[in-house]
């Protein structure tokens, strides 16, 4: 059920430096279990910067195994490793923590008819570097959106690289239009497990993540299938633009696309939904789900990420709860305030979709999001786009001008 969305009316006591508070998430809910599942995690970023390894650090004691993009295929079967080279060794070194590592090949899921010989040698190639290089890894996953007409070619494929991998672990990924197609059997008979995954796999339009369908997707993988599987989970949001016909343009996670698009939307896995879905899957859990691959480890740099302390939260089975106030702080300008959204919760925080400013004030204007509503009948800053607002800080969202203002005496 979609929870309700946070509203705050900013009032006379507002204007004095009290705030108003509203719950950004929802209250806990009962966890069934005290064991949290096994959490895997993706390193799916392309720079290798200090904010990778401090949250690497900091999320260790959460992760049972690394699972780190080492290549990708493209469409036109060119492949494109990620450089290991000594700097990149000693970071995995000084931030492993122990874990075992898998690595990741992507292929482009619009590759066409190919040599499968070739295909599975530049699959192998990133496995035999790395461990060259010093990496002790632990198996290898295949990440490919094959189409679902081609699923046999795809479980070929897989044979022929399993039977080339000298008993390392083999991981694939799954997705759920892929369930009613009677050649699925033959992919996932080949590997070890399958990731299951059930964000972003609709139309964009419909969001990233749907606790109720990503349910009903888990149950029908285990109730037709026996093959071990972890269920891959969203803990970021992506900026997804439409060109003027309504075809896709693109898609912006982590990365910064400097690339335009008719009109756009910001969409969000909320955390909320996310934990409500992990506490209804421990307790309807197939005997062969094995755990969660979490995509992709939040840093202090990935804007478009749930906090650290928010994803450790979710991960350890817990709900966690965000606490959004507004404020209108004096500026050295009478009467001008500026309307300012803290989180003093202990996670991520919806942004409120809407401010209802004082009928007394009625100049002001929003920013960072926030819009003036010119339709609505009472002066009213409307939020642009969803977000969330990490525990402990604050965003100036907007302005506010009370000539008659009550804190003034």
């Amino acid at each position: 059920m979609p929870l309700p969305r946070p509203r705050i009316i900013l009032a006379a006591l507002i204007l004095m430096g009290a705030g108003v508070a509203v719950a950004g998430l929802m209250p806990p809910r009962p966890v069934p279990h005290s064991a949290p599942l096994p959490n895997d995690v993706y390193i799916w970023q392309r720079a290798w910067t200090s904010a990778l390894g401090r949250a690497m650090d900091q999320a260790a004691p959460d992760v049972a195994t690394w699972r780190v993009l080492a290549a990708e295929v493209s469409a036109d079967g060119h492949a494109a490793p990620a450089l290991l080279n000594d700097g990149r060794l000693e970071f995995l070194r000084a931030h492993l923590a122990g874990r075992p590592v898998i690595l990741v090949v992507r292929i482009d899921g619009r590759l066409g008819e190919t040599d499968p010989a070739a295909l599975v040698a530049t699959a192998l190639a990133p496995l035999q570097r790395w461990r060259q290089a010093g990496v002790a890894v632990a198996g290898l996953e295949i990440d490919h959106d094959c189409p679902t007409a081609r699923l046999s070619s795809y479980a070929r494929f897989l044979k022929d690289l399993r039977a080339r991998l000298g008993g390392a672990h083999l991981s694939i990924t799954a997705l759920p239009a892929w369930l009613p197609a009677p050649a699925l059997a033959d992919v996932v008979a080949v590997p070890d497990e399958v990731l299951l995954q059930v964000h972003a796999v609709a139309a964009p339009t419909d969001g990233l993540f749907n606790p109720a369908q990503a349910g009903r997707w888990v149950a029908a993988y285990g109730q037709r299938f026996t093959t071990p599987f972890r269920v891959a989970l969203p803990d970021y949001g992506a900026r997804v633009s439409w060109n003027a016909d309504d075809s896709l343009a693109t898609v912006e996670g982590e990365t910064p696309l400097l690339a335009g698009g008719a009109h756009a939307a910001e969409l969000m896995a909320r955390p909320a939904d996310v934990a409500a879905f992990l506490n209804d899957l421990r307790v309807k859990a197939p005997p062969n789900l094995k755990g969660i691959a979490w995509f992709r480890l939040p840093t202090a740099e990935d804007r478009r990420a749930w906090s650290l302390a928010t994803w450790a939260a979710v991960a350890r089975g817990q709900t966690p709860i965000g606490h959004i106030f507004a404020v209108a702080e004096p500026t050295a300008t009478p009467g001008l305030s500026s309307l300012v959204l803290i989180n003093d919760g202990a996670a991520d925080a919806e942004l409120p979709d809407g401010l209802d400013l004082p009928a007394g004030c009625p100049l002001g204007d929003g920013a960072s999001g926030y819009a003036r509503d010119p339709l609505a009948p009472q002066p009213r800053l409307v939020r642009l786009s969803p977000g969330l607002l990490p525990p402990g800080e604050r965003r100036a969202v907007g302005w506010l001008r009370c000539p008659e203002s009550p804190h003034r005496r």
